[in-house]
């Protein structure tokens, strides 16, 4: 599993016109899923995402998470991040080690469970759609995150 977090004034994600969610302050994640992923990954992971500290204190550093800072996510799912591109030949990225639908949509969403259970609010996008998403990158500050 594999998720680039970037810290963000406001987000919002878009399917064919219609926002399918939006958050203010706190951290779009782009969420990239394997074959290998397991359900208490996801859990884990969502716990490592929701602690992560990369807000400012009032000394400006970076002492804070989502749950220090009352944030919220917008949670996209995103096959590509787990693309593999060392290939020797060719520069066509190769998908086959993103989990297919049928495992990567509930481990998408125990992923955004487990958020929400720490007391993060959450939206989201649409699963498996064509998505527009529309962000204020605050800092910028963008993590890549592995399980």
């Amino acid at each position: 599993m594999r998720a680039v977090c970037q810290r963000v004034s406001e987000a919002r994600v878009t399917v064919d016109g219609v926002v399918t969610g939006a958050i203010g302050a706190g951290l779009l994640v782009l969420l990239g899923i394997e074959r290998k992923d397991e359900p208490h990954e996801a859990e884990r992971f969502a716990r490592k995402v929701a602690q992560l500290r990369i807000f400012e204190d009032e000394d400006g550093k970076f002492a804070r998470s989502l749950l220090d800072t009352a944030g919220s996510a917008l949670v996209v799912s995103q096959f590509t991040l787990v693309a593999d591109s060392r290939r020797q030949k060719g520069t066509r990225p190769d998908f086959s080690q993103a989990a297919p639908r049928a495992q990567a949509e509930p481990l998408y969403n125990t992923f955004c469970e487990g958020l929400r259970e720490l007391g993060v609010p959450v939206e989201t996008g649409v699963f498996g759609a064509r998505m527009a998403i529309e962000l204020v990158n605050d800092g910028p500050v963008t993590i890549v995150l592995d399980t």
